[in-house]
This record gives C-alpha cells, sequence and structure tokens, in this order.
C-alpha cells in the first residue's frame, strides 16, 4: 500500500497495490497494521456503510458532532465520485480548506478524513457504489452538516448546479458562518 498526506497532513490517500492477471485482480483494501503506523495513532473501525447513488447526487458535507465525531476510510466499489473533505477543527492552522480527490473502482484509491472533518461526495459517473468504515457509531442527535455551496469554503464540484440532485437535509444545511454564530459552536 502507498500511503500520500495530502495538502491537510491528517488527510491521508490510500492507494493499494494491485496484482492482476487474466483471471482478474487481488488487492488487500485495507491492513491496520501498516494503516496506524503511517498515522501513527491507534484507530478502530467499528461500522461499514454502503451507498449507491446516481450520477450528478451529491451528498454532504456531512459530520457528527462531538463527542460522537467519527473518522472514515472512504472508497468506490462501482463508478466514480469528486470526494471532499473540509478541515472544520476551529484551532486548526488548515481551518475551512479542504482536500478534493477522484475515488473511482479504476483507481482504487481511498481516502483517510480523521475526527474533525466535514465530508462530501459528488457523483461523476451514470451510478456509483460507495462503501465507507466508520470509527464511531451513528447519533441521529449529532448529524449534522453544512451546504455544499458555503461561500467561506468554495468548493469548485465541477458541475454545473442544474446538475446536482440533493436530499432536503442537505438543502436545508446551515452554512459554516451560522455554525460558528451558534452557542454550540466548538463543533470539534
Amino acid at each position: 500500500m502507498n500511503f500520500i498526506r495530502t495538502e491537510i497532513a491528517d488527510v491521508v490517500i490510500i492507494e493499494p497495490k494491485i496484482f492482476q492477471d487474466n483471471r482478474g485482480y487481488f488487492f488487500e483494501s485495507f491492513r491496520q497494521d501498516l494503516f496506524e503506523k503511517f498515522i501513527n495513532k491507534k484507530i478502530n473501525f467499528i461500522q461499514e456503510n454502503e451507498s449507491k447513488s446516481h450520477y450528478g447526487v451529491l451528498r454532504g458535507l456531512h459530520f457528527q458532532k462531538s463527542p460522537f465525531a467519527q473518522a472514515k476510510l472512504v472508497r468506490v466499489i462501482q463508478g466514480s465520485v469528486i470526494d471532499i473533505a473540509v478541515d472544520l477543527r476551529k484551532n486548526s492552522k488548515s481551518f475551512k480548506k479542504y482536500i478534493k480527490v477522484e475515488l473511482s473502482a479504476e483507481n482504487k484509491r481511498q481516502l483517510f478524513i480523521p475526527r474533525g472533518f466535514a465530508h462530501g461526495f459528488l457523483v461523476t459517473s451514470p451510478e456509483v457504489i460507495l462503501s465507507y468504515k466508520v470509527d464511531n457509531y451513528y447519533s441521529k442527535e449529532n448529524d449534522s452538516g453544512i451546504r455544499y455551496d458555503d461561500p467561506l469554503i468554495g468548493i469548485n464540484w465541477g458541475i454545473d448546479t442544474n446538475d446536482i440532485l440533493l436530499s432536503e437535509k442537505d438543502i436545508s444545511a446551515h452554512t459554516l458562518e451560522e455554525w460558528l454564530k451558534t452557542p454550540a459552536s466548538d463543533l470539534f
């Protein structure tokens, strides 16, 4: 496995070694020992989720508030997405900055997103199946999000906004500025 630090050092791209022949391919999609050695921290993924979406679906930018924050390890099984991780750690030098990575069944890359980040993805293929591991259980009461088009973050999704399909939850998400004005603005 090849581990690549991004511009935000805690966000890591993982490229597996793929063994391919006339029968197909094989690769290790996760190795706890190598992963923990690289990030220099113990992590215990306790749940794995899978979603299926169609072209133009944008899910995010989602996060869970402390103490139910989640680290994620995201990969695409079928299709392709633009995957985004936004740093919401107010004391971080990369606060409000984001990482944008193409994840696809073809490149088999994975993205590790630590706690303290919002996550979102945009489907760029006709259909996608996305899978991600998390290190904390889902908490409906602590589930939240920031608008995908937040002006303080300024993500260029690379698609006409008329082609974007959002859930009601994502349409009504707060902006980062609104979050920072709330009494409970200490997100992480």
